[in-house]
């Protein structure tokens, strides 16, 4: 009987790390195209429409423009950190060590968004959309992340210095202000 199909790696055979693949592929390359054309697109909307928009509403509204239009672009500067930390490793511009090193001061969870505010309505559609989008990106940075951290922590299984050096790292990381 094969364990081929079990889901079970065999002994002597490494796990394929499926999270450093696909941070160095073509998808990485176009949610890096995507993040930081989105980066863009925010602050020219900010700049403009949004800053002739943000004048016409409520003052609640106003507020929770003001709110949200911080937390997003609080978002996206963390998310542009992260993209452009793995982009430097996919390139050799950066070791793996290094770049996990930064990644720790790069906060991906934890910015929320007023959703269900009263006045979410009353925001224009393009920064709702604009917001949308910017989850949307966080969510599948956050998966990606998870990937390279997992496939780095089986990567220290059998070093017991640096498991506990992860597992440490991973208690800081966790908490949030």
């Amino acid at each position: 009987m094969s364990d081929e199909g079990s889901g079970q790696a065999r002994q002597g055979v490494d796990p394929v790390p499926f999270g450093r693949r696909l941070a160095a592929s073509e998808a990485f390359k176009d949610m890096f195209r995507e993040g930081m054309a989105l980066v863009e697109e925010t602050a020219t909307y900010l700049d403009g429409p949004g800053r002739r928009e943000s004048h016409r509403l409520s003052r609640q509204a106003s507020l929770t423009y003001a709110t949200e239009s911080m937390r997003l672009t609080t978002r996206l500067m963390q998310l542009a950190s992260w993209l452009l930390l793995q982009r430097a490793v996919n390139e050799g511009d950066l070791s793996v060590e290094l770049a996990r090193q930064e990644r720790t001061k790069v906060k991906l969870g934890g910015l929320s968004t007023a959703v269900g505010a009263p006045t979410w309505d009353e925001l224009p559609a393009q920064l709702r959309l604009l917001i949308g989008r910017s989850i949307r990106l966080q969510e599948r940075v956050v998966q990606l992340d998870g990937a390279l951290t997992r496939s780095a922590g089986a990567q220290a299984a059998d070093n017991p210095v640096q498991r506990v050096q992860n597992l440490i790292a991973g208690a800081f990381q966790r908490r949030t202000p």
